[in-house]
């Protein structure tokens, strides 16, 4: 699975949302989406992985999940390009509006 197709899904944003704040385990994250099932929950966990957005490791009888931020920098990257334009865009408006009050 890659990157893009792993962001496509707005549920995956948002486990990478709870693990911006750090290494979490499986069962508090199954928690944060309570219309959701365990399994489906895990999928999304699975999808992440493999698309190398998250770690995980073992700990005990649980596994603790953490973010790996490194393949976002493609995607960060790709976006730039239309950083770039939405920042001409946003110029030309400002520059509209203060000539034409």
């Amino acid at each position: 699975m890659d990157v893009y197709t792993a962001l496509a899904d707005p549920t995956r944003r948002q486990v990478l949302e709870q693990l911006r704040g750090g290494e979490q385990p499986a069962m508090h994250l199954v928690r944060q989406f309570p219309h959701l099932s365990r399994p489906a929950v895990l999928k999304h966990l699975g999808v992440l992985r493999d698309a190398g957005l998250i770690t995980q490791r073992p700990q005990g009888r649980e596994r603790l999940y953490r973010l790996n931020a490194q393949p976002l920098r493609e995607v960060d990257d790709w976006l730039a390009h239309y950083r770039t334009f939405w920042t001409d865009a946003l110029n030309r408006l400002e520059q509209h509006l203060e000539e034409n009050p």
